[in-house]
């Protein structure tokens, strides 16, 4: 069963599960893309990223959804002024011969779509931006 874990790249918060491969490393699931991770000689295969707090923290998700790896716009699945769900999937990215379903992270609307079908993205490019929810049906106000 993978462990869940809340990683800061760069001042961005990515939730990333991550998963013992018998004798092959680690595999981590960010934004539904899998990598893996083979770790050098001698050192321990327990990963050591910040752990996700099991409850009680206000901390607000980031509604950016960027990927790690440059790839291709296979499908956008959501308009400006959609609402979206977290887990919802919202694009598809081909990256290394992959087709990988990218997810939104949190629930909301979306506020801003960076990118269109077919076109070729680079890594860490904000591709859609999420107005998170306050409450449930509820959005932050952003004037």
């Amino acid at each position: 069963m993978p462990e869940k874990y809340e990683i800061d790249i760069d001042g961005e918060i990515f939730s990333v599960d991550i998963e013992e491969i018998d004798g092959e490393g680690l595999r981590a699931t960010v934004s539904g893309t899998e990598f893996i991770v083979k770790l050098p000689e001698g050192v321990g295969s327990s990963p050591t990223p910040r752990r996700r707090s099991g409850g009680g923290g206000s901390k607000v998700k980031s509604g950016t959804v960027s990927t790690s790896i440059p790839g291709k716009i296979v499908t956008l699945e959501v308009t400006l002024g959609q609402e979206v769900i977290e887990g919802e999937v919202i694009l598809i990215l081909e990256a290394m011969k992959m087709q990988n379903e990218v997810t939104a992270p949190v629930s909301g609307k979306i506020s801003s779509i960076n990118c269109s079908e077919g076109e070729n993205v680079e890594a860490n490019m904000a591709l859609v931006v999420i107005t998170p929810n306050t409450e449930e049906g509820e959005n932050i106000d952003e004037s």
